[in-house]
């Protein structure tokens, strides 16, 4: 006879088993590539099989959270299936299941916690995706707009002392570097053997790049005072760092907080440098604008 505690979290278990099976099911479903559906109705087989597993014991219908269907299809659509997927298996639904706990009571547990691992670490990363096919190429694109902008805004900021100015000068050199970039990796990717096509890797690049140089240079469009400006555009460098490396560390399973501290310490390092040399050149030259 379980107690009324370790029957309360098989029902969450259960709960998460049949809504990860029609979320998996839904996503097979909107699959081109024969290879993905296959995977993701495997998996969708298994969850479907460890919820009746669990309703062996509770001897309970339970319905499937629609929010977390609608949720999890929608952001594997937009960001990608490994994603999305990899979230959910991190999810916090998910980490309030002990199956150590369960297999106490429940020899099942240890099976299931079997195949969940091997959905996380195995079948997910076999799944065939663009979207991290070409993370290499956008990972290019933002570190190098981070920053090279971040440190020449930082450089013009005190140089010129006029935010539109400065934001002028900020998208021509960010629209110069893109297209240098981009070129950079179409032919780098040419050369190596790799799977990679060189114009979707210079592509990848070159948009990364852009959309990133106009959110860097955007506090100076919306503000004339150009210190107020650089302080929201150091914060919006790290914010793009934060978002990006999340994505990363989830979709690819690398240490969030290592990746994130490497990042911001480089661009602010270079902001903080750059800063420094606009100073310099301010007064040697005797820019006054």
């Amino acid at each position: 006879m379980l107690s009324e505690e370790i029957k309360n979290k098989i029902l969450i278990a259960q709960r998460n088993e049949v809504t990860e099976h029609f979320i998996y099911k839904k996503l097979s479903e909107s699959m081109k590539d024969p290879q993905n559906e296959e995977i993701l109705k495997h998996i969708s087989e298994d969850e479907l099989k460890h919820y009746n597993i669990w309703k062996g014991y509770t001897q309970e219908e339970i319905k499937p959270s629609k929010l977390s269907i609608w949720k999890y299809s929608l952001i594997s659509r937009i960001f990608g299936i490994t994603f999305g997927t990899k979230l959910m298996e991190k999810g916090e639904e998910r980490a309030q299941i002990s199956y150590d706990e369960l297999s106490k009571f429940v020899p099942d547990a240890k099976d299931i916690e079997k195949d969940e691992y091997e959905h996380e670490t195995k079948l997910i990363g076999l799944i065939n995706e663009e979207k991290l096919k070409y993370a290499g190429s956008v990972v290019l694109g933002l570190n190098d707009a981070l920053v090279e902008l971040t440190g020449a805004l930082a450089g013009f900021t005190l140089a010129l002392k006029n935010a539109h100015q400065i934001a002028a000068i900020g998208l021509i050199t960010g629209i110069a570097a893109s297209l240098s970039m981009a070129a950079s990796e179409y032919l780098s990717t040419k050369t190596e053997a790799n799977t990679k096509n060189p114009i979707k890797a210079s592509v990848y690049t070159g948009i990364t790049y852009i959309f990133t140089v106009l959110f860097l240079i955007l506090p100076y469009l919306l503000f004339s005072n150009y210190y107020l400006s650089l302080i929201i555009t150091l914060f919006n460098a790290i914010l793009v760092i934060a978002i990006f490396t999340f994505y990363v560390s989830i979709a690819q399973d690398i240490p969030f907080r290592n990746r994130f501290a490497e990042m911001a310490i480089v661009s602010l390092g270079v902001a903080a440098l750059s800063f420094g040399i606009g100073f310099l050149v301010r007064i040697f030259f005797r820019v006054n604008v």
